[in-house]
């Protein structure tokens, strides 16, 4: 069909061909015909004959030719097909290869899915199997078999888990303690004092021996009005030139020492001038309060602080404690808390500050019950002192859980200054404790004005008031007194209890 549709392709060409050359001779012959030659008709017929059948010829040429040139692309395009055809055969047939062999392969999964469908059953009925065998023999069932091997894995990462932050526990301490030594030897190293116990006796030198029997006067009137007065103890032994003032209460030694060496200097003693002497000694030893408070401000390099507690400070001048003298302490507590503070990288100001008022508590607890820290604490917040120095204060005993470093680094310079050699003696501190209880107890009773212990505490004065208490109470009083240290106190040997009642009527004649 499509040769036959080239073929009158051709034909329509060699007939277009031939139409355009009769069209050619036609318009020759009209040229001709204007002309009045008539004989030339026949020759342009002939032409026109001769011409279409050249072009017929041509056509039929042109149509072979095309014909033969068709057929030559037909027989070409009819290999190719054909060996097209091949091609698709070849691969049909490898097609059909393939899915045989799939086919085969998915007749093998079959078989092995079935046999695999076979074990995995077997399995599951062995495991079974086993199962029931290891319940009949552990009488357990897989419930709790499961819970016991889940409890045994738990227990076994807990006690890894333990094992692990021991270990990093041991490790952090170790670290800790080995840095906290370089910081603790380094602010040592770096502050020096001098060790020095307080001790509850002061020497007196006198000007002459026979000053000893001016003081102990007439039948002994001097000394005892000396110790009345002043509350101490004054010992005069065989030791020339040289009297001693015994007493546990500091402020109380000292007022007494400067009061003697008042009178042994005016050279006038009898009852009258010990007393005029030693009203104005107590007042120089305000003074000297405040003037220690300031020093120790200066010591320390605080420039700022409350008047009151620089008097509080200065107080702690003549308080001790375990033999070491507090103000001394408290100085050696703010130098080492700022070392410490310098060496950690913060601000060593709040930690000299809090740690150098860490005690003043121990000013007033003779005054107010409860522990010195928390007094501590309460005086500075009401004098006007930071919540941080509050805190510092008050928890460096732990009598409040600390909870800042600032806290933490007074508790070490308290420490480090308590701890050093030679700095407190337990005994001396027992022993003042239990004067200073003595006291206490006997100032509990109705018309006592003050108490004296004397003589380590084999020897008390208490002085009444003669206004409330008469001669009959006071020997009842003294009765009372003693049962209750009995009862109170432990000691050994005896203690002696006097009860003065001395009425004095003073007037004026002007």
């Amino acid at each position: 069909m499509d040769m036959n549709l080239l073929v009158v392709g051709a034909v329509g060409l060699a007939v277009i061909g031939l139409l355009i050359s009769v069209l050619v001779v036609q318009g020759r012959f009209n040229r001709q015909v204007l002309t009045p030659q008539e004989d030339d008709v026949d020759t342009a017929r002939r032409e026109a004959q001769r011409i279409l059948g050249r072009a017929e010829e041509e056509g039929r040429a042109r149509a072979e030719a095309f014909r033969e040139r068709e057929e030559a692309q037909m027989d070409h395009r009819r290999v190719e097909m054909a060996a097209a055809e091949d091609r698709l055969i070849h691969r049909e047939r490898t097609l059909e290869q393939r899915a045989a062999n799939l086919a085969q392969r998915e007749q093998l999964l079959v078989q092995r899915e079935a046999g695999v469908s076979e074990l995995q059953t077997s399995v599951e009925r062995a495991a079974e199997d086993a199962r029931a065998d290891l319940e009949r023999i552990s009488l357990l069932d897989a419930k709790a078999a499961k819970e016991e091997l889940v409890r045994q894995v738990q227990d076994e990462a807990r006690r890894d888990a333990m094992l692990l932050v021991r270990d990093s526990e041991i490790r952090a301490r170790e670290e800790a303690d080995r840095r906290a030594r370089r910081i603790l030897a380094t602010a040592i190293e770096r502050f020096s004092t001098q060790v020095v116990a307080e001790t509850t006796v002061s020497a007196v030198e006198l000007p002459r021996e026979e000053m000893k029997g001016r003081i102990i006067g007439r039948e002994g009137r001097n000394i005892r009005a000396f110790e009345a007065v002043t509350g101490v103890n004054l010992v005069i032994d065989e030791t020339p030139e040289v009297v001693v003032l015994s007493s546990f209460d500091p402020v109380r030694r000292e007022i007494a020492r400067i009061t003697l060496e008042k009178l042994i200097a005016d050279g006038r003693i009898h009852p009258t001038s010990i007393e005029e002497y030693h009203e104005k000694s107590q007042v120089e030893v305000d003074q000297a309060v405040r003037d220690a408070g300031e020093w120790a401000m200066l010591d320390v390099g605080i420039s700022r602080m409350h008047p009151e507690l620089v008097t509080l400070l200065g107080r702690l001048k003549y308080r001790t404690s375990y033999g070491q003298n507090v103000l001394v302490h408290q100085v050696e507590s703010a130098h080492i808390g700022g070392m410490l503070a310098a060496e950690l990288g913060i601000d060593p100001a709040p930690v000299k500050r809090a740690a150098f008022l860490h005690d003043i508590g121990k000013a007033v607890t003779h005054q107010i019950e409860g522990p010195h820290a928390l007094i501590g604490a309460e005086i500075a917040r009401r004098f006007g002192e930071e919540p941080p120095i509050v805190h510092g204060i008050e928890a460096h005993h732990n009598d409040v859980e600390p909870r800042t470093l600032l806290a933490v680094l007074v508790q070490a310079a308290d420490a480090v200054s308590a701890a050093r050699p030679g700095a407190r003696r337990e005994a001396l501190e027992s022993y003042i404790r239990r004067l200073a209880q003595m006291e206490e107890i006997i100032k509990e009773f109705d018309g006592v004005e003050r108490v004296y212990a004397m003589q380590a505490g084999r020897d008390v004065r208490v002085v009444v008031d003669p206004r409330t208490v008469d001669d009959l109470e006071a020997a009842d009083l003294v009765r009372r007194i003693s049962r209750r240290l009995e009862a109170d106190l432990r000691y050994s040997g005896q203690i002696e209890v006097t009860v003065i009642r001395e009425l004095r009527i003073t007037d004026y004649a002007r």
